[in-house]
């Protein structure tokens, strides 16, 4: 399975999104009529939007991304290395550094980007959120008239489905499964908002992200059946 698949050639990504306020009551009145209508389908009918709103990082519209994980393969003749780096800070420009990376250096026709769930989550999200902040698109999240198959992007929740488009599979159950060390030791997605906002601690919150990238890409070497990165292999670049 993706023996073709050049490791050198793939970014690997993970991001962190939270509701872009901190309260529901920061919203304006419209805008909480508009978040009231986006979530009825989501929401139990026990829940408020006001209550609902804590998951608002879910949804392009009412979110922001807070941090952006990258990671990439370096392959020479006798090393074999992953670097992870992560962009946070002011989302707009969080963007563009983001988006200077893919415009310099994933911007091939044999390059590709690779998440888990990127297809229906991270992609579009990255995507809408860049159209929102007036940041044009890097050729990689373009996708406008082209052909399913000349879409550079790897989705491990895809892989792993089969063809069988009904099931979802975390990348924590994935990575058990698979015999890889668990990525999620401190965190989880229902937190981060309040890590963000409360607890003010992106470091903690960048952390986790790191640890997702390391996973996606640990999934793709079982994939490939290649031995799983070891410790000494992986540099941490910020």
């Amino acid at each position: 399975m993706l023996k073709k698949v050049d490791l050198s050639k793939v970014l690997f990504l993970d991001i962190e999104t939270v509701p872009e306020r901190k309260n529901f009551d920061q919203l304006s009145d419209y805008r909480k009529d508009l978040w009231a209508q986006k979530s009825a389908y989501q929401r139990k009918e026990e829940e408020t939007p006001e209550t609902f709103y804590r998951k608002a990082g879910i949804w392009a519209e009412f979110g922001k991304i807070v941090c952006i994980s990258v990671g990439y393969f370096i392959l020479q003749k006798n090393l074999r290395n992953f670097r992870i780096k992560t962009f946070f800070g002011e989302e707009e420009q969080l963007l563009l550094d983001f988006k200077e990376l893919l415009d310099n250096h994933y911007n091939l026709r044999n390059h590709i980007l690779c998440a888990h769930n990127g297809k229906e989550f991270d992609f579009p999200y990255i995507a809408r959120r860049m159209i929102i902040r007036g940041v044009d698109l890097p050729k990689s999240l373009n996708l406008f008239g082209k052909k399913p198959w000349e879409i550079p992007h790897i989705d491990t929740m895809h892989l792993w489905r089969f063809g069988d488009f009904k099931h979802y599979t975390s990348l924590k159950l994935l990575a058990e499964v698979l015999g890889i060390p668990s990525p999620k030791d401190d965190i989880d997605g229902s937190e981060v908002a309040r890590v963000f906002y409360d607890d003010k601690n992106i470091d903690r919150i960048v952390n986790y992200c790191e640890k997702d990238v390391l996973t996606i890409a640990q999934v793709i070497l079982r994939f490939k059946n290649e031995p799983l990165l070891e410790t000494n292999e992986i540099i941490w670049l910020n």
